[in-house]
């Protein structure tokens, strides 16, 4: 045990620079190193990836890593590259011979991490490839994806199990930042997850502020509290105008602000995304697009001026504050008609079937799609554009999509960037025959294999068609045309740059009229949506309870907890203290008075060393009403 701890901290410090663990990530990793399933549960910034990474990287072989999240994907992806591991990832918008290619690659390219959507997991194409891979350990991010109960359920989850035929003997780690008991139970059955050993992270955060504040204008409020509370910001807004006027009115009153989300051109949201990240920019006002897997440990505020959906949410959001374990401060703004319409929000967020089945249809003639066919075929998705066709309500039609995606029929991705691939299919040889057959070709080809060399004809290397433009002192359209016409020849495979939402049909397209929609189970959701809203209302009108005492409570962990930190138990400490510093004047008072001596209001209270005010008179008019002391005719007051 000893060895493998060794192990375990010298891959730690190789890969990441860090000398220790964060409270129970050693736990987890040990666990998982030894070829034990396991369900960890850790708040946000909990570092949840180390868990699995490094017991990945402890032994040969490769590591599936299951996430719902294209952007999170991309991300860890990135990260790790950069750390010198060779990683890799296969989402929606992939074209089939490209996930071929890399798929190939996890088999004999000596890659360590694989990170795939669960949608992936059922194709054939993965089901082959993945029986001649030496997986070591899959891991499940997001795994409250898998429950019923989850505030986030999506029935491709429950696919995952079947991998473990394929890859008998290896261990599964499933990780999520939030989930109650119920959620936690359905994890372990649904995953067949043996022993079923379970790691919880208290969801205390022991260093963060939760206040609600119940305002008419948060706008104002937003300042106020931004001038109090020093250092970087985040300000969450439920619709993507409310971020650019929000951002535009701190701009206005001097604080430093952009806005954020997933409507904004990729270069656009990447530069303000660093802008924030490196202090450039002090506070960032973003829809709930904006946070996922961000690392900026030092986010001292943030705040919401609408109600997030759900507690699990809200946590999650929240928890983006005070990741370096110093105060920070988690404020929502809210008022009555924002309680009225989250509840009206969760009823809607169900449509009846009929509508469900109406968008199914006018999303198959959007794309001129014949019964049958389009299986695992993604496309660009303009919904103002889609909605405005069709004539279509845009909420009922969101949330229909939602819900089709809820059944597995859909995959919708809110405008995740993907940047241009470029693979070459045929020999060298034969590049070097098209150079010569097609000379306006030729200077690209020979760029091409300036910049990237080999790597061209081994695996999709990503490419920027502005670079080679500016390199060949050509038009980024004429680039983008020579590519095409490439790919055109058979001698690369181009894949452009998607930024536009997409929308991917997860099985061949069926009639509208007989959609596979169970009734029950949609309107058991509703309910469940629902119920979340109510604890949300609950949870903001609470004047009583510590807010963290409610968190862990909603989470499942019963308890007497009081945070000291937070709006209602500060409240609670004024009034305590309030009431003791009563009990001592009044006391005073008595003891003043039992001498038998009159004394004026002014006179008895400089007495007992007070000033006269509100507390004083208020305590006094008190003790007259209850017979204790009476005022006599001369205005002076006696013991009765």
């Amino acid at each position: 045990m000893d060895e493998l701890k060794t192990v375990a901290l010298a891959t730690l410090k190789r890969y990441f620079g860090y000398l220790d663990f964060r409270p129970l990530q050693e736990d987890i990793v040990m666990h998982a190193a030894q070829g034990k399933d396991a369900l960890a549960l850790m708040p946000t910034g909990g570092g949840k990836s180390i868990c699995f990474q490094v017991p990945a990287l402890m032994q040969p072989g490769i590591c599936l890593v299951v996430s719902p999240l294209i952007a999170l994907m991309k991300d860890q992806v990135d990260q790790l590259r950069n750390r010198g591991i060779k990683a890799l990832a296969i989402h929606s918008g992939m074209r089939k011979r490209e996930i071929d290619a890399l798929l190939d690659n996890c088999i004999y390219g000596d890659y360590k991490f694989l990170y795939l959507s669960p949608e992936r997991l059922k194709t054939e194409l993965f089901i082959e490839r993945v029986k001649q891979m030496k997986v070591n350990l899959v891991a499940v991010d997001e795994a409250h994806c898998i429950s019923q109960w989850g505030y986030d359920f999506r029935p491709s989850y429950l696919e995952i199990v079947k991998i473990r035929e394929l890859v008998p003997g290896v261990p599964l780690l499933a990780l999520t930042a939030s989930a109650t008991l119920a959620v936690r139970e359905d994890i372990i059955e649904r995953l067949a997850l043996k022993p079923g050993k379970v790691f919880v992270q208290s969801f205390a955060r022991k260093n963060l502020s939760y206040a609600v504040r119940w305002v008419e204008n948060k706008l104002e409020k937003a300042v106020e509290i931004l001038h109090k509370v020093p250092g970087s910001a985040i300000v969450y807004h439920r619709t993507r105008k409310g971020t650019k006027e929000t951002a535009q009115h701190l701009l206005q009153l001097g604080i430093s602000a952009t806005f954020y989300h997933a409507g904004l051109e990729q270069s656009v949201r990447t530069q303000r995304q660093q802008d924030w990240i490196q202090g450039r920019v002090r506070v960032m006002v973003a829809t709930n697009a904006f946070g996922m897997g961000i690392d900026k440990p030092d986010v001292r505020l943030v705040m919401h001026l609408d109600l997030p959906e759900s507690l699990e949410h809200y946590y999650q959001e929240a928890g983006r504050a005070g990741r370096d374990g110093i105060k920070a401060y988690a404020v929502l703004m809210t008022q009555e008609q924002d309680c009225q319409a989250l509840i009206q929000r969760a009823a809607e967020a169900y449509p009846p079937e009929e509508q469900v089945k109406r968008v199914y249809q006018c999303l198959a003639n959007h794309y001129r799609l014949a019964v049958g066919s389009a299986e695992m075929s993604s496309f660009d998705f303009d919904f103002g554009n889609f909605t405005q066709t069709y004539s279509l309500d845009m909420k009922m039609a969101y949330n229909a999509i939602k819900v089709l995606q809820e059944v597995a029929l859909l995959l919708f991705s809110e405008s995740v960037f993907v940047p241009s691939s470029l693979h070459f299919r045929v020999s060298q040889t034969k590049i070097y025959e098209a150079q010569i057959a097609y000379a306006k070709l030729d200077p690209l080809i020979k760029l091409l294999l300036r910049m990237y060399g080999g790597e061209l004809f081994v695996n999709y290397v990503r490419i920027q068609e502005s670079r080679i433009g500016q390199l060949l002192n050509l038009p980024e359209k004429e680039v983008v045309h020579m590519l095409h016409r490439l790919d055109e020849l058979g001698l690369a495979a181009y894949m452009a740059k998607k930024d536009k939402p997409q929308v991917t049909f997860l099985t061949p397209r069926m009639d509208a009229g007989s959609l596979p929609l169970d009734r029950k189970r949609i309107g058991q959701r509703r309910e469940q949506a629902s119920e979340k809203a109510a604890r949300m209302v609950a949870y903001v009108k609470n004047v009583k309870n510590c807010r963290t005492s409610l968190i862990l409570d909603y989470f499942g962990d019963k308890n007497d907890y009081s945070c000291g930190i937070c709006d209602t138990c500060i409240q609670t400490k004024k009034e305590n203290a309030l009431s003791e510093h009563q009990k001592m004047l009044e006391s005073k008072i008595l003891k003043t008075l039992a001498g038998g001596e009159a004394f004026s209001l002014r006179d008895l209270l400089a007495h007992c060393g007070e000033e006269v005010d509100d507390l004083s008179v208020g305590l006094l008019r008190g003790l007259e009403d209850e017979g204790v002391i009476y005022t006599g005719e001369n205005g002076k007051i006696r013991l009765k």
